[in-house]
């Protein structure tokens, strides 16, 4: 089936090879208008021909109703218009079989040659009709007449339909292609749109578990240290009173710092400062809207060339993650060994290199990974002697926290300083360590001790 002029994509709903009703009426009403015609000018061909007027007229019929199927077979109706032009019959159906066979998707060769053998066919018609008019006396021209008249008729009878089917058919086609552009564009931004969903919710994930692991060091680590105080408050209460009331001070000052931390990062989380995941998209109704509103400028701009650049600007999907909270710094070491030390650990802190600083994000690791593996001592080897090393290097930052197999708890005091474990500490370091790049290795040493090392690029 050859169209000329309705859209591939749109689901058929005429009768038999008509895309819509309104085509099969038009052709309906060509057909009927060609049929009469033809059938009036079968009266004259009948005279002419020395035959009965209602056979001329019945082959007048038959021959213009074949306009019928200019959309299924242009090429036939094209054959019996050339057919039927010695008859001087199916002017209509010659004019409109043309235009149809222009603007269908059939190869120009076969247009061509069609046209040519139309083009010939009403130029030696007109020339012979002509020149027989001359010669009864009917035209009083001189000799340029009748080639003048022949080669006007055959070039008006042919070159408009065919020229104008071409244009639409040329019209057609770029229309057909920037709509498949356009809906291939909003495939891809709906894709876009997606992924940008997709990327969000993997933000939103990570943000979760970074809160968690900082709401995690926060907690255990102040938390540890208190319980630890607790206990040896309770132990020392009656014994030695100024002891206790150091510890009780101790234990204040943990709580208050364990709430100001807790006060800062919960109002981060209120106000969203410094923390946030923004996605811009472009909403898929939207981007229908504008897909087809290209596709309409492209066709308005395609006669002066514009088209193919009607389709730019219809919308982008973009991805931001920002996250950036305020931590602690290689310079709070030595304020956190001391209050391990205060809380009856036994510390002992070397560094190696020279200090410098690092990026914010590397210097808070760092610290982390340290805290979090004093509070382990704290929690799972309490009185245990620990070593903490920090070597600077050219090019990275490494740190080590191994404790020594810790001493035999005295009977009954081991119920008071157990502290609950999650199982979270380890993993929270590693997570934290790799995200930057760097290497976490953890795990028991040989004489009942257990050590934790972890490596960080300098330009994490």
């Amino acid at each position: 089936m050859t169209t000329t002029g309705e859209e591939h994509t749109t689901a058929g709903t005429g009768p038999w090879w008509w895309v819509r009703w309104r085509s099969a009426v038009l052709d309906a009403g060509l057909a009927t208008a060609s049929a009469v015609e033809c059938a009036g000018e079968g009266i004259r061909f009948a005279h002419d021909a020395g035959l009965p007027v209602p056979v001329g007229v019945g082959f007048g019929l038959i021959a213009g109703s074949v306009l019928l199927l200019r959309r299924k077979w242009p090429i036939a109706v094209v054959l019996v218009s050339i057919a039927i032009t010695p008859a001087q019959m199916g002017f209509l159906m010659g004019l409109v079989g043309l235009y149809t066979l222009a603007a269908s998707e059939l190869p120009r060769r076969i247009i061509g040659a069609l046209a040519g053998m139309s083009f010939a066919g009403m130029l030696i018609v007109t020339f012979v009709r002509a020149h027989q008019g001359v010669v009864r006396g009917d035209v009083t021209m001189g000799d340029w007449f009748v080639p003048f008249i022949s080669i006007t008729t055959a070039i008006g009878m042919t070159a408009p339909p065919v020229l104008l089917g071409l244009y639409v058919g040329a019209r057609r086609r770029l229309m057909e292609s920037l709509r498949e552009r356009a809906d291939s564009l909003e495939r891809e931004l709906q894709l876009l749109a997606e992924r940008a969903e997709e990327r969000a919710e993997w933000a939103r994930n990570e943000e979760r578990t970074r809160i968690a692991r900082e709401m995690h060091d926060v907690v255990a680590h102040r938390v540890s240290l208190m319980v630890v105080h607790a206990a040896a408050l309770q132990a020392v209460a009656r014994k030695d009173p100024e002891k206790a009331v150091k510890n009780a001070a101790l234990v204040g000052d943990m709580g208050r710092q364990a709430l100001t931390e807790l006060r800062e990062m919960l109002g981060v989380l209120r106000t969203g400062d410094g923390l946030g995941v923004r996605v811009q998209s472009v909403p898929l109704a939207a981007v229908g809207a504008a897909a087809a509103a290209a596709a309409s400028r492209a066709a308005d701009d395609s006669e002066s060339g514009g088209g193919a650049g009607a389709l730019a600007g219809v919308g982008a999907v973009s991805v931001s993650v920002s996250v950036s909270v305020e931590g602690p710094c290689l310079a709070e070491l030595d304020e956190l060994i001391g209050q391990s030390a205060a809380a009856g650990m036994v510390v002992d802190l070397s560094v190696e290199g020279d200090v410098r600083a690092y990026a914010p994000e590397v210097e808070q690791t760092t610290y982390r990974v340290v805290q979090e593996a004093l509070t382990n001592v704290h929690k799972h080897a309490a009185g245990a002697k620990t070593h903490v090393r920090l070597a600077h290097r050219v090019s990275e930052i490494a740190m080590q926290v191994e404790n020594e197999c810790p001493p035999e708890l005295e009977p009954g005091a081991g119920a008071s300083v157990l502290l609950p474990s999650g199982g979270n500490g380890l993993l929270g370091m590693k997570e934290r360590v790799a995200a930057l790049g760097g290497v976490f290795v953890s795990g028991p040493t040989d004489v009942g001790g257990f050590r934790v090392s972890a490596v960080i690029p300098a330009e994490a």
